[in-house]
């Protein structure tokens, strides 16, 4: 069972990191995945390099089973992060594009109502990024953030994304690539230590958030996140649950149409798969959504059985 680490050479955000790590001690030349795709091996962790939108090369921890053998059991992709802000920072992030129908065209990779397993280590990594960047002096300059559930490409294993934002400038910043390959470095036990986050229901603390509503950067579901012993799965923000309005759509039926039932669903069965055995705990954001919304979402969790847990819940 291996980790894939994924990079592009066409973004400095994901190559210098990716460089970063590979000057480290340990690495070997491994195998070329078709079409030419170079790739390292180091103990139980491979680097892939391709040239291509990191979006938008579709399943590669299959291809890379097919090419080689191994069993690929997580995937890692570093990227550019962009914001309107143009703020500095590092963000962590689970990704899917859940609430778009059959159909619709996602703008940056996936499937429409699709959500790839959330990565295990994305709460605890979001925890060491946040004190490694602290100890190298990145911050305040860079704000530390998790992101919500978004874009592609298409995975089939537990899949995080690692980020470096929000401009060019910072996106080829070697400081924040540096503490970006420290965090893979130790977060996979590379440098003779433990890994970090691997889940294992039997062991320690078995809580799960299921972000539901709220912005991009997830505020509400951060604060409970920043907690030790706290794990993370997907985060949908209001954007990935369209819900209409019932009186101005269908004001006889009191329907709420829209894809958030499909959103909701999704993201609770991929983290069911990527948790097994754990306690999985859906956090709303209770003042992002109107009452009618709040209603409506609390109602079909409880048809789900899918239960819903207060900030006093996870501790």
């Amino acid at each position: 069972m291996v980790t894939l680490i994924v990079a592009t050479t066409s973004d400095p955000a994901s190559i210098n990191p990716a460089a970063a790590l590979l000057a480290m001690p340990g690495w070997t030349t491994g195998p070329t995945l078709p079409p030419g795709i170079k790739s390292f091996t180091n103990k139980q962790t491979r680097v892939i390099q391709h040239d291509g939108s990191i979006v938008k090369e579709d399943d590669l921890d299959l291809r890379w089973e097919e090419a080689t053998g191994e069993v690929i059991d997580e995937v890692i992709f570093l990227s550019r992060h962009t914001a309107v802000s143009n703020r500095p920072a590092l963000t962590v992030h689970p990704i899917g594009v859940l609430h778009l129908k059959d159909g619709e065209s996602p703008p940056q990779g996936g499937k429409p109502g699709w959500a790839a397993l959330p990565n295990p280590r994305i709460g605890p990594w979001f925890r060491l990024l946040k004190k490694m960047a602290e100890a190298h002096g990145l911050v305040p300059e860079f704000e530390i953030t998790l992101e919500a559930t978004h874009h592609g490409p298409i995975t089939n294993k537990p899949t995080m994304f690692l980020e470096i934002g929000s401009t060019e400038e910072y996106w080829k910043r070697q400081d924040a690539a540096q503490v970006m390959a420290l965090l893979m470095w130790e977060g996979l036990g590379l440098g003779g230590g433990d890994a970090l986050g691997n889940w294992n229901s039997e062991t320690g603390k078995r809580k799960v958030l299921l972000g539901i509503g709220g912005g991009h950067y997830a505020p509400r579901h951060m604060d409970i996140v920043l907690k030790d012993d706290i794990w993370v799965a997907h985060l949908l923000s209001g954007y990935s649950l369209p819900m209409e309005d019932p009186t101005q759509t269908n004001p006889k039926e009191n329907q709420i149409g829209g894809n958030w039932r499909q959103s909701i669903k999704a993201a609770y069965e991929a983290t069911k798969a990527a948790f097994p055995g754990g306690e999985i705990l859906a956090h709303l954001d209770q003042k992002s959504f109107k009452g009618w919304q709040k209603k409506a979402i609390t109602e079909f969790l409880a048809e789900e059985s899918i239960n819903v847990g207060k900030p006093n819940d996870f501790t």
